[in-house]
C-alpha cells in the first residue's frame, strides 16, 4: 500500500506518515533499488510491541534459569520438560513449542551430538560429562519470545567447554555485528568466521528466524553467510542469534523415526546458545537469552 504524506503512519503511532516513517520507508526503497533484500513492514516491530514481547520473554528466562538451579547428572531430560512447562503455565504463559507442528513436548533438549530439536524423555538420563542445549519458547498474550543455554552436567571435558565457551562468542560477536542499516550477512560473518577460526564448522541448513508476533517469522537467519548478503537490517526488526557449531564437520542429520532429532553425522558433540533480539537506531537490545 503507497501511503500519502498527510495519512497516519502505517506503525500506528497516529502521526502523519511525512512526519514518522517517510523518510525510513525512502532509506528502505533505496536498497531495494541496490538489489538487496528488504524486510515488509509486518514484520517491524514498535516499542509498544516490544514491551509486551518482553513480558513473554520474562518468562521464557524465568524457565531457563530454574533449569539451571535444577540440572544435575542423574536428572531425565523429561525433568526437564516439568520444569519448563510448570514455570510457563504459573505464570501464565505457553510452552510455544508444544504440539506446533506435533512436537510433543514443551521444551527442546539436545544432548552431545544432537544439534537441536531433541525430544524429552524420561528415557533420557543425563551423565556426568554431557553437554546439553535447553531451547525454551514462550508465548503470552499472543507475543512470542525464544532463547536457550548450554548446560555442563558434571565433570566435563576441557574440549567439550571449549566449543561451550567458543558458541557463546560467537553469539556475542553476532550481536556486535548486528547493526541498523547491515546486512544479516555481517552478522553472519562475525559469527562463523569466530567459530571456523576455533577449529569448528558452524551448521548450514539450519537457521535462526525472525520472532515476536509468531513462532517463527522472517527472516530466515544463516550463519554461513558472507558480509553484505542477506536482508537488509533495519530498526524494528527482531529476530534470533542461535548458531550451532560443531566439534567436527558441519553435516548433519534428522531422525528418521520421529521427524525432529537432529544428529552430528560424524558424532561429535554440537553446541547452540540462542538469544532473541531487537533492532533500535542505536544498535541492537537483547530482549531474551
Amino acid at each position: 500500500m503507497k501511503f500519502g504524506r498527510n495519512m497516519p503512519c502505517w506503525c500506528g503511532s497516529g502521526k502523519k506518515y511525512k512526519l514518522c516513517h517517510e523518510a525510513f520507508d525512502k532509506k528502505i526503497r533505496h536498497y531495494e533499488i541496490l538489489g538487496h533484500e528488504v524486510p515488509d513492514h509486518e514484520i517491524l516491530k514498535t516499542r509498544e510491541d516490544v514491551e509486551m514481547i518482553k513480558r513473554s520473554a520474562a518468562i521464557n528466562m524465568a524457565c531457563l534459569d530454574a533449569v539451571g538451579e535444577a540440572i544435575r547428572v542423574g536428572m531425565t531430560t523429561q525433568e526437564i520438560d516439568d520444569i519448563v512447562y510448570n514455570t510457563t503455565t504459573k505464570m501464565g504463559g505457553i510452552p510455544a513449542p508444544l504440539n506446533y507442528e506435533n512436537f510433543p513436548k514443551s521444551v527442546c533438549t539436545s544432548v552431545n551430538s544432537q544439534v537441536c530439536h531433541g525430544i524429552p524423555s524420561d528415557k533420557v538420563i543425563l551423565k556426568d560429562g554431557d553437554i546439553v542445549n535447553v531451547d525454551c519458547s514462550t508465548i503470552l498474550d499472543g507475543y512470542f519470545s525464544d532463547s536457550s543455554r548450554m548446560f555442563l552436567i558434571g565433570d566435563v571435558s576441557e574440549d567439550r567447554k571449549r566449543l561451550v565457551r567458543v558458541v557463546k562468542e560467537c553469539v556475542q560477536k553476532g550481536l556486535e555485528a548486528s547493526q541498523p542499516w547491515g546486512f544479516l550477512g555481517d552478522m553472519a560473518q562475525a559469527v562463523h568466521e569466530h567459530a571456523e577460526a576455533n577449529g569448528y564448522s558452524v551448521v548450514r541448513e539450519i537457521g535462526g528466524h525472525g520472532v515476536g508476533f509468531e513462532f517463527h517469522e522472517d527472516p530466515w537467519v544463516s550463519y554461513v553467510a558472507n558480509a553484505g548478503e542477506e536482508m537488509l537490517i533495519v530498526p524494528g526488526m527482531m529476530f534470533t542469534i542461535e548458531p550451532m557449531v560443531n566439534m567436527g564437520r558441519p553435516d548433519i542429520y534428522t531422525d528418521e523415526d520421529n521427524g525432529w532429532e537432529v544428529y552430528t553425522e560424524d558424532g561429535k558433540p554440537s553446541a547452540q546458545w540462542e538469544i532473541q533480539i531487537y533492532i533500535t537506531e542505536d544498535g541492537p537490545e537483547v530482549i531474551c537469552w
